[in-house]
């Protein structure tokens, strides 16, 4: 079994063949797939999905850094009354985004210590976006962590020494995802120096499709292509990869 830790199969971009793209996935072995919602206007899709699909698809909950605008605080608001009203498997995605907007790194580190805080005080774990931001986002983890605190760093592309920061945290994953089959990314080979254990899969469909499928939707039905991709960086068999990353995400998440 393989677990697609971090997809957005509720947007727009699906709307044509969603249940086809999700039984597709179930069809190649991906049997969970989670879904970290994104504003206050995904979430009516979100949970139609997870409704329509509840042994396979999970939702979250959470305000995007890319949608920490001015409005942030209403939007936090209904974020929190979804939080605490409804059932999720983690507070997410949050985190600090600066390759699009740097003018609003204060009220993204704002809302994303806010949106901890929900986590500590749920129980759940949180799944962390980060975007040319790993100093600012390692700040605020750094300040707010404890020992019940667990989460995913999603989408991970980072140096070795910045693996080593969120393996520290000791209750964090690196989500591992099509970047890594990209030629000049150099992602391979900071791979090779973490142990499988530390690893979850991930496509973030429908972005960061990877090869031979770039540039184009991304399905969770290729996870298979990231999960071979990283059985040949580790030089070990596919299942022992899929065994590893599906007990670590369910290490991790506990799904409703």
């Amino acid at each position: 079994m393989l677990i697609d830790t971090h997809c957005h199969l509720y947007v727009p971009e699906f709307d044509s063949d969603r249940n086809d793209v999700v039984s597709a996935a179930i069809a190649a072995g991906v049997e969970k797939m989670f879904l970290p919602n994104i504003d206050v206007e995904s979430i009516a899709s979100l949970h139609k999905l997870a409704a329509d699909f509840p042994q396979q698809c999970f939702p979250m909950m959470g305000l995007h850094p890319c949608s920490v605008k001015e409005n942030w605080e209403a939007d936090l608001d209904i974020i929190r009354t979804n939080l605490f009203k409804n059932k999720y498997i983690a507070v997410g995605e949050i985190g600090v985004d600066l390759y699009w907007d740097k003018s609003t790194l204060d009220i993204q580190k704002k809302a994303f210590s806010m949106q901890i805080e929900w986590a500590k005080e749920l129980k759940l774990p949180i799944v962390i976006h980060v975007r040319d931001a790993y100093d600012e986002a390692f700040a605020v983890v750094d300040q707010l962590n404890d020992a019940t605190l667990t989460g995913i760093f999603h989408c991970f592309t980072g140096t070795i020494d910045q693996a080593k920061h969120i393996i520290d945290y000791s209750g964090f994953k690196l989500g591992i995802g099509g970047v890594m089959t990209y030629k000049n990314s150099g992602l391979d080979k900071t791979l090779k120096e973490i142990d499988l254990e530390h690893l979850v899969l991930e496509t973030d469909s429908p972005y960061l499709a990877p090869v031979p499928h770039r540039g184009k939707r991304n399905e969770s039905s290729y996870l298979t292509i990231i999960a071979q991709k990283l059985a040949e960086i580790k030089g070990i068999s596919v299942e022992e990869v899929a065994d590893a990353t599906t007990k670590s995400a369910l290490a991790v998440f506990t799904p409703v």
